[in-house]
């Protein structure tokens, strides 16, 4: 799709979905994948991809604001940080069979800060209620023109595509092969 679609399609987003999907426009150019309800770029800058959709939620921590622009990562969480990583932000997404985080926020600054707090979290740098503190702290220092290194860049490398965790087989083919025969002699 020529930017000229990619226009007009963004013009029929809500006025919230279009300014932030515009600043990565603005940053990383035309997607290289467009819908009614998605945009998606591969391998802009430090990111695995970015999706901005049509589609935004409310989410009020720190602050009331939407969340559409969502940047995913390489990055294998060991299972026993899910928790953690729920009770730090609603808006960090652990996909662990594909090896993938996200954030979604409203701006590529924000999802910066949220997983340079979601790795500290997870290597035990920082626990939950200190993240969430820290969180506020640098949303602030942000508004008040201050640095904020955590929303500038990643502060660590993201797993190169050896995230995916595909879990462990539990049942054998000789367990599914005796329950297709069980099942077909019960006659179900």
């Amino acid at each position: 799709m020529d930017a000229g679609n990619t226009k007009a399609l963004l013009r029929q987003w809500p006025q919230e979905s279009q300014e932030a999907t515009q600043l990565v426009i603005d940053k990383y150019g035309e997607p290289q994948e467009v819908t009614e309800s998605c945009f998606v770029w591969h391998q802009p800058g430090p990111w695995k991809r970015i999706v901005a959709s049509k589609t935004f939620y409310n989410h009020n921590f720190p602050t009331p604001h939407i969340d559409c622009i969502e940047s995913f990562i390489d990055y294998q969480v060991p299972v026993e940080k899910f928790d953690e990583l729920a009770q730090f932000d609603g808006s960090v997404i652990v996909e662990r069979t594909t090896g993938e985080v996200s954030a979604r926020c409203h701006d590529e600054q924000a999802n910066f800060l949220a997983l340079n707090l979601m790795h500290d979290i997870v290597t035990g740098a920082k626990s939950v209620a200190e993240a969430r503190a820290y969180y506020g702290k640098e949303f602030l220092d942000y508004r008040r023109k201050k640095p904020t290194q955590y929303m500038e860049e990643l502060r660590f490398e993201p797993h190169s595509g050896n995230a995916p965790d595909p879990d462990e087989a539990m049942l054998s083919e000789d367990d599914l092969d005796s329950a297709v025969k069980e099942g077909e002699q019960s006659g179900g």
